[in-house]
């Protein structure tokens, strides 16, 4: 079993308040839900308005299948103009790596 991950620190642009930045990822994290059919949430800078973090998260039989969806993931986030992608760190583990 292959565990991989990818986390995206973003950078929104015309959010003004918490309540526009959750307006502006909602429907970005409904749409990599859909599209990878992966774990994903906002898992950082919670209290920051003008920037976000979201992980997804993918568990597959091959290696290949993960990149496959953290590829898909990535050129979707890349694609969206409300914000700027700053930086997408990923990870790979087997399950009996130590």
């Amino acid at each position: 079993m292959w565990i991989g991950w990818i986390e995206f620190d973003l950078l929104l642009g015309d959010v003004h308040s918490l309540k526009q930045k959750r307006g502006t990822l909602r429907p970005v994290l409904a749409e990599l839900r859909r599209a990878t059919e992966a774990s994903v949430a906002e898992v950082g800078d919670h209290d920051l308005h003008r920037r976000g973090a979201i992980g997804v998260g993918v568990v597959a039989a091959d290696a290949g299948r993960v990149g496959e969806v953290l590829d898909r993931a990535e050129r979707l986030v890349a694609a969206h103009p409300e914000f700027t992608l700053l930086s997408a760190r990923r990870g790979l583990r087997r399950s009996d790596d130590d």
